[in-house]
């Protein structure tokens, strides 16, 4: 019986639950389905059956919000077209490394992080070429040698000794069995998208935190309309998780509230309501709100700010 999707999400969660990893509740259409946070990793997770359905623009927004919180985008799934993803194999869409829920089982639970990565042409891993170069030396071997024990020409170990070239794993595997060493390295699983990968904009609404020197980043597939950071100050604020109004009824943004402050206890950030009605409202389910006339009489980030933080313990 083929595993549902959603099956695959709650096993993922219960995992990371079970060993030490803070997690949100389980987002529906969104670019990420879940947020994960151990110490200092945070991961944006998105889960597939297939992957080849995760699309450029999913791509492009998860790297925007990782790129802002300093977290990783990681997708999971189970097959492309008709092949099924190997164990222990990174995978790669639009930019987004990609593994299979057992390959995240081993990293979670045994600290096996994978070396081979699948790319145009099939199956490769990236080796050490200074622990190459320092084990043949100790070995007295010479590149051409070597070449000849594993196979390859002395360019190619050349090559690898100076990081040129990535090797298929049963020559890496043959090089460790010569050497005696391991000499290839883990996949990068875990990096944070570059600015040139995320292609942060900083114009978008609300109007007023633009105007009162905010940057906003508007996302159309989370389950926030908007990031707020402010853009110069000599202490960097942490960016905001900003909802806002736009005409909803008080049943939606109740549960948005309920979907902020989760995120915001997982991320470790504040989260903020923008509202343009001008009701006595400070807060909706524990988070601040803050009315646009309200912002339109500040002077700078620092009061907007100071705000939130007296409405912030609000009930």
């Amino acid at each position: 019986m083929p595993l549902h999707r959603d099956h695959i999400i709650i096993e993922i969660n219960e995992l990371l639950s079970k060993h030490g990893f803070d997690t949100s509740n389980i987002y529906d259409r969104s670019c990420f389905d879940l947020v994960a946070r151990r110490e200092l990793l945070l991961l944006l997770m998105k889960v597939l059956v297939n992957v080849d359905g995760f699309s450029a623009a999913h791509a492009q927004e998860i790297k925007r919000v990782a790129r802002t919180f300093f977290a990783s985008p990681l997708l999971v799934g189970l097959k492309s077209k008709n092949e099924v993803l190997e164990e222990d194999v990174v995978y790669e869409r639009h930019g987004i490394p990609v593994i299979a829920p057992s390959t995240l089982r081993n990293i979670v639970v045994e600290e096996i992080y994978p070396e081979i990565f699948a790319d145009r042409g099939g199956y490769y891993v990236q080796i050490d070429g200074q622990v190459v170069k320092q084990m043949r030396e100790q070995q007295n071997l010479s590149l051409k040698d070597l070449a000849d024990k594993a196979h390859v020409s002395r360019e190619t170990i050349y090559k690898y000794e100076t990081g040129r070239v990535r090797a298929q794993p049963d020559t890496a595997f043959l090089l460790e069995s010569i050497l005696d060493m391991r000499i290839t390295l883990s996949v990068n699983l875990f990096s944070v998208p570059s600015d040139e990968d995320a292609a942060e904009t900083k114009k978008g609404e609300p109007r007023e935190l633009v105007d009162l020197g905010f940057g906003v980043i508007n996302t159309n597939r989370t389950p926030f309309d908007a990031l707020a950071q402010v853009e110069a100050t000599s202490k960097k604020a942490e960016p905001l998780l900003t909802d806002l109004e736009k005409n909803r009824n008080q049943k939606v943004l109740n549960k948005m509230a309920t979907n902020l402050k989760d995120l915001s206890d997982v991320i470790g950030t504040d989260a903020v309501f923008i509202l343009e009605n001008k009701k006595d409202t400070e807060c909706i389910d524990g988070v601040p709100v803050v009315h646009s006339w309200e912002i339109g009489e500040m002077k700078n980030p620092a009061e907007f700010l100071k705000m939130l933080a007296e409405r912030r313990e609000c009930n």
